[in-house]
């Protein structure tokens, strides 16, 4: 087992245990190193002081590993994600897929372009977009059915 001192896109700091180097290069080519504090999988090496065995003393007893607390809102850090969220990943990606093939993009006129659909001044068809918090409470307020989408994994938007 080897650990490594990991920091990602967004400067976080965090370690984790792999069974090799070539190892953590799989896992980090597939997708599964993530930074635990924003879930970025824009995540490389830190540089950290080697630990080297010194033959010239004999066995070297263990270091006491410090207690340090983590932060009360900070995960703790891990290279692999469970089947449950494996999966749950995958199906807000396919929600993805099938809202961008089945839907029409309409960017940031996407409260004008509900109200229209909803007031029957132009075509009902399938759109999504963005919309600011402001936008959706009115378009609740007109009645206007409407769902957000959830945030894909590691996209940070």
């Amino acid at each position: 087992m080897i650990r490594y001192a990991l920091i990602c896109d967004n400067a976080h700091e965090f370690e984790s245990w792999f069974p090799s180097s070539a190892g953590f290069e799989d896992q980090l080519r597939r997708g599964f190193v993530t930074c635990p504090v924003c879930g970025s999988g824009k995540v490389e090496r830190a540089i950290m002081a080697p630990s080297v065995a010194r033959s010239d003393r004999g066995p070297r007893p263990p270091e006491p590993v410090a207690e340090v607390a983590a932060p009360a809102a900070a995960p703790a850090p891990v290279a692999l994600i469970s089947e449950k969220e494996k999966a749950f990943r995958e199906m807000v990606s396919a929600l993805h897929r099938h809202v961008s093939e089945n839907a029409e993009h309409v960017g940031k006129r996407f409260a004008e372009e509900a109200l229209k659909i909803h007031h029957g001044e132009t075509q009902e068809r399938a759109i999504y977009g963005e919309a600011t918090s402001e936008d959706a409470r009115m378009l609740h307020e007109e009645g206007v059915a409407f769902l957000p989408l959830p945030r894909l994994p590691g996209s940070g938007n």
